[in-house]
């Protein structure tokens, strides 16, 4: 069984987790929504993963909708004393998969309320308001105070032990933080896709955790050719190289790349002992060079 390692630790909430989490988003059926293919292999993972040294579990009720918490729940409880949970809330799903904005303070509660019963806990660790627009895509400089207020309401309550931020940009994290304590920010962050390089040193700078999603781009893969010649170089696959250059990255990035497969969480996790030569490092930083060269 691949265990954590090298990766270290950085504080999360009121808890030191290692670096390498694990994303449940992959749980839910195709397109992130009903049941999985395998259920039973989705339960196995979650146990493996925490077996291995995993305590830092990113999720969402609208990941199925329902169903990924659900599985969680099944697999873990009662949890160990040592994992920590991060939920997000901000949409709900459709009957035809679309992701919906669900960003009132009712909806936000309601959302609060559905993880809590799902994950079968009192309280949640973490709750990321993941902020949308008309669409389930790329941040918006809107207004969240409203969202994030209502939150916090729920924090003083008790029902919500920690705040986060997904899908954030640094205007909305700055006013966030006039609200209350934000403990990680969750957006999308590659080699490739380096738009938040200034946002990830200033968090480091506040003990702020960063949480990038779609090391490889997600819905918009990585087409570079370069990060393969380095992986094979270094006898590791894509995915792991680009894992190990965001763990090197700084010291506040938390990784969760998810996965519905046993033997693909063991290469996930193999990479927290991937460590990259400096010539490795130059050679996938000049991937995004010449898109940053282009942003005015």
């Amino acid at each position: 069984m691949t265990e954590i390692s090298k990766a270290g630790s950085f504080r999360l909430g009121d808890r030191d987790v290692r670096r390498m989490g694990y994303g449940a988003m992959q749980l839910a059926g195709p397109g992130v929504f009903g049941p999985p293919k395998d259920p039973a292999e989705a339960l196995a993972v979650l146990r493996e993963a925490v077996a291995s040294g995993v305590d830092h579990i990113d999720t969402s009720d609208f990941y199925g909708p329902h169903v990924v918490n659900q599985q969680i729940r099944e697999a873990l409880a009662p949890y160990p004393a040592n994992l920590t949970i991060v939920t997000k809330v901000g949409a709900v799903r459709g009957a035809d998969a679309s992701w919906n904005p669900a960003q009132s303070p009712a909806e936000l509660t309601s959302a609060v309320h559905d993880n809590l019963k799902n994950l079968g806990v009192d309280a949640i660790d973490v709750v990321n308001l993941r902020i949308t627009g008309a669409s389930h895509g790329p941040p918006t400089d809107s207004p969240i105070e409203a969202q994030f207020t209502a939150l916090a309401e729920l924090q003083r309550k008790g029902l919500i032990r920690h705040l986060g931020l997904s899908n954030a940009t640094a205007n909305q994290v700055r006013a966030a933080r006039k609200i209350a304590e934000v403990v990680c920010v969750q957006n999308l962050y590659n080699i490739a896709n380096r738009a938040d390089d200034a946002l990830v040193d200033e968090l480091a700078a506040a003990g702020i955790a960063y949480v990038p999603f779609f090391p490889l781009g997600g819905f918009f893969p990585l087409q570079a050719a370069e990060l393969s010649r380095v992986a094979g170089e270094l006898g590791a696959t894509p995915l792991q190289t680009a894992l190990a250059w965001l763990l090197q990255r700084a010291p506040n990035i938390l990784l969760i790349p998810g996965t519905s497969s046993r033997a693909h969480l063991r290469e996930n996790l193999a990479a927290a002992e991937l460590v990259l030569p400096k010539d490795a490092v130059a050679a996938l930083d000049a991937i995004a060079a010449p898109a940053r060269a282009n942003v005015h």
